[in-house]
Order: C-alpha cells, then sequence, then structure tokens
C-alpha cells in the first residue's frame, strides 16, 4: 500500500506543466514547475520543513518550542504543517500589506499571527523583522527560523527543487527563471543545476522597488532604489546571507501591475491559479524573450496560489484602484457592441407579456419605458417576475401599470468602475444620451464583461 506517515511526507515532487498560450510567440518551449501541488500551496513548504529539521539536529528546536518567523504567509504555513505534525507552537509576524487570506490560511492550522507596519526600516523596532527577533529574545524554548539568513533555506531547494527539475526535463533545462525574495530558492536550485551542467542560464526576477537588482550589478546596497510595492513574496529592502550572487546570471526587474495583469492571463489562458510571484515571474520571461532561442528549454517557478489572493489581484476594484486594469468607460462599451445594437425600449401603453416576449427575444433583463418617444422608467425581469408570481393576470396588464423608476443617467466617459457602484439592486443599468440624442444603456453584466477584457 502506498500510505503517507504525515502530510509531510507529501512535500516535494511537484508536477511539469507545459505553458501553451501565453508563450506562443516564443521561439522555445517553456514550462512551468507549479509548486502550489505542495499542501501548504507553495514551494515554502520545502524549505520550513528543512528548517525545522536543522534546527531539531542541532538542538536549537526542542520539543515543545515555539517557532518565531517573520514571513509573508507562504514559509508560515509550511512552518505551521510542520508543527502540527511535531507538536511546535507559531507564531508569525507579518506586514500590513500581505493579503487577509494568508493571515486567514495560518490562524487556521493553529499559528498566532502579528501584524507589523510595512514602511518601516528592516532595523525599525516596529518591523516584521525586528520583533520577530525580539520574540525570539522574550520566549523561553523558542527558535526564530530567519529564512532569509538560515542556509537551510537554499540547502532544501538543492537536495528537492533541483534534483526534480534535473531528473524532469532529463537534464535538458537550459534556462531557470524565478522570483528572488529570500534567495533560498534561486540559489539553491542554480547551485544544484550548474554543478550539473554550468552553461545553464539563471534568471532573477525581481520589483522594482526592491533594491536586489542593482546590488546584483552594481555590488551596491542603494536605500534609494527602495520604495513600497505591492507585489508579494519576492524582493528585499536588504540583501538576505540566502544569495549566492555568483550563480545567478541576470536580475529583471518588473512593476507590479505587470506581475498582477499577468497572473490573472496565466489563470484565465493556462488555467493555472497562481500567486502575485507567478505572473512577475512570467512577465520577466517575456521582458527577456530577446535573449532565448529556438532548442532552449526554460523553467519557470511558479511559487504558490491564487487563492491567497482572491482579495487582492483577482479581486477587479483592488486591481482598478491600483491603476493595474485599464480604465473603460461608458463609451467604450458601447462602442464594444458594434453599431448594429440600439437600444430596445417598451412602450408604456403595451402589454407586460410583449415586454417579457421581448426580454427572451433579446435575452436581456431591463427595458426602458417610453411615453410619447420620451422616458419615464424601466422594468426589469426580476421585477415582473415577482409581480407575476403574485399576480399571474398581470401579463395582461400595461407596461405603464408596472413601471419602475427609471435607470440613473451618466455621461458617456463615466469610467467602469463609477458605473459599478451605480448598478445595485435597486437599479439593474444606467443610460447616457449621445451627441445624437440617442439613449444607449449599460447593464452589470456589460460592466462585469469589461472587466473581464
Amino acid at each position: 500500500m502506498d500510505i503517507k506517515n504525515n502530510i509531510l511526507e507529501t512535500i516535494g515532487n511537484t508536477p511539469l506543466i507545459r505553458l501553451n498560450k501565453l508563450t506562443k510567440d516564443l521561439p522555445c518551449t517553456v514550462l512551468a514547475k507549479v509548486d502550489y501541488f505542495n499542501p501548504g500551496n507553495s514551494i515554502k513548504d520545502r524549505m520550513a520543513v528543512k528548517m525545522i529539521e536543522v534546527a531539531e539536529q542541532e538542538g536549537k528546536l526542542k520539543p515543545g518550542g515555539t517557532i518565531i518567523e517573520c514571513t509573508s504567509g507562504n514559509t508560515g504555513m509550511g512552518l505551521a504543517l510542520a508543527a502540527v505534525v511535531k507538536g511546535y507552537h507559531c507564531i508569525f509576524t507579518t506586514t500590513d500589506k500581505q493579503s487577509k487570506e494568508k493571515m486567514d490560511i495560518l490562524k487556521a492550522v493553529g499559528a498566532e499571527v502579528i501584524v507589523c507596519p510595512t514602511n518601516v526600516e528592516p532595523e525599525d523596532p516596529r518591523s516584521y523583522y525586528s520583533v520577530a527577533r525580539r520574540l525570539a529574545r522574550e520566549i523561553p524554548n523558542s527558535f526564530h527560523c530567519n529564512q532569509y539568513d538560515n542556509l537551510a533555506n537554499r540547502l532544501a531547494h538543492y537536495e528537492t527543487t533541483g534534483p526534480e527539475l534535473w531528473r524532469q526535463t532529463d537534464g535538458k533545462i537550459t534556462h531557470l527563471v524565478c522570483t528572488a525574495g529570500t534567495g533560498g530558492t534561486v540559489t539553491g536550485t542554480a547551485q544544484y543545476l550548474k554543478k550539473m551542467n554550468p552553461d545553464i542560464q539563471i534568471w532573477a526576477i525581481d520589483v522594482k522597488g526592491s533594491l536586489l537588482t542593482k546590488y546584483f550589478r552594481t555590488g551596491e546596497i542603494d536605500m534609494k532604489e527602495v520604495h513600497p510595492y505591492f507585489s508579494e513574496g519576492f524582493g528585499e529592502d536588504f540583501v538576505p546571507e540566502n544569495y549566492d550572487m555568483s550563480v545567478i546570471d541576470y536580475f529583471e526587474q518588473v512593476t507590479d501591475k505587470d506581475g498582477a495583469v499577468m497572473a490573472r492571463r496565466l489563470a484565465r489562458e493556462e488555467g493555472l491559479f497562481c500567486g502575485y510571484s507567478a505572473g512577475s515571474c512570467i512577465q520577466g520571461l517575456m521582458q527577456l524573450k530577446d535573449k532565448l532561442k529556438k532548442d532552449d528549454l526554460v523553467v519557470c517557478i511558479l511559487h504558490d496560489h491564487g487563492s491567497r489572493y482572491v482579495g487582492k489581484i483577482y479581486n477587479d476594484q483592488w486591481m482598478i484602484e491600483r491603476g493595474f486594469l485599464d480604465v473603460k468607460t461608458f463609451s467604450d462599451i458601447i462602442s464594444s457592441r458594434g453599431a448594429s445594437k440600439k437600444l430596445i425600449t417598451v412602450d408604456a401603453g403595451q402589454l407586460v407579456y410583449e415586454a417579457v416576449d421581448l426580454m427572451k427575444k433579446y435575452d436581456i433583463e431591463h427595458i426602458p419605458v417610453t411615453k410619447n418617444n420620451e422616458l419615464i422608467g424601466a422594468i426589469s425581469e426580476s421585477g415582473l417576475f415577482q409581480k407575476i408570481f403574485d399576480n399571474p393576470e398581470i401579463k395582461n396588464s400595461k407596461v405603464g401599470d408596472v413601471v419602475e423608476p427609471l435607470f440613473p443617467f451618466v455621461e458617456f466617459d463615466t469610467p467602469v468602475e463609477k458605473l459599478s457602484h451605480l448598478i445595485n439592486k435597486e437599479n439593474g443599468a444606467v443610460l447616457a444620451k449621445d451627441e445624437l440624442g440617442s439613449y444607449h444603456i449599460v447593464t452589470k453584466y456589460d460592466v462585469i464583461q469589461a472587466f473581464g477584457k
């Protein structure tokens, strides 16, 4: 029988999946190492367990002890799973920019989570680094993992991620593309692959606002490079000890917007529902596509699962508020329909069943009502349903007898996100009049479709 003794034995051996649509214009083969198949839904499970195992071997973590770590969420999840199996308590510090989903997941597996401010220096006593160090000093029988400087981090990837990629590609891998955060994944994997074939190219993907790229290129730690960013799980405002820059061939930076948009494309075009860093990894590859050749075999590391970002990059409103989705307007929606789609109206003197027939014919839920060619109100499928349910004979009544309030009017250049606030349970649509005096309507389905493009 093939039975695992505990959840930790399911870590690793994650699938390598070919990308087809996103990379169709690239000259080479691109494969994704999809590490959200780990039980904690991220690649961090690998190093989390390794750090605990090494700490146990070195006598730094004793039975019944407390694991303390500063984490953006994923390392914490791996540590929490190991703590459940091994009988440890967990206290995690994180930043206020991390998604609520990550924090809730950590609490669900029994961890205590302390939220710290993002926009402070690492040495600031309020930073999540400093708070973790302080707790480790104050709490008896505790162990601060310190994933940034704990070399067990990169050792985990030297022992697992690197060998898996070599085996899965039959040693034919030519490029590794990986986002750079603590340095453990990119360095440990690179160390193994470079040992097997020194010609393999290692491309590290960074975020604008991080100092890692300039440090790699110049050896200078320039704090002027550092500014707040929305991307999660990679980029740094210092250089962790896990880095061995000698095994990295190139650093490329991407923007918050480009990484977020690409993550959404990964979900929609490849069926890979991944986190922020995965989108940034693929975006970085696209920015470097001119460096690729026909026979190259590229592997991109997709670190974690998209479920931890549903309130952020997979939330249209969050994306719009940060300018990550191109703003569309009422006019754009109308233009996208083409000239053939005219506004459907019903006269107040027509019968209700005629209006229902129009809704069925044109597959619409809302129809403005006119009288003497002037708009006086509207009817909706939901409103008519309730009225007909209460009194079936009402279908033979005049539309004017069941008319509902007219939809709100807006300007033609009103942004879509403002339309979404106007369209609600009471108002199923909005109207606008063009320069020629013709009326046009936009419904909630129009808005949803506009966000989806």
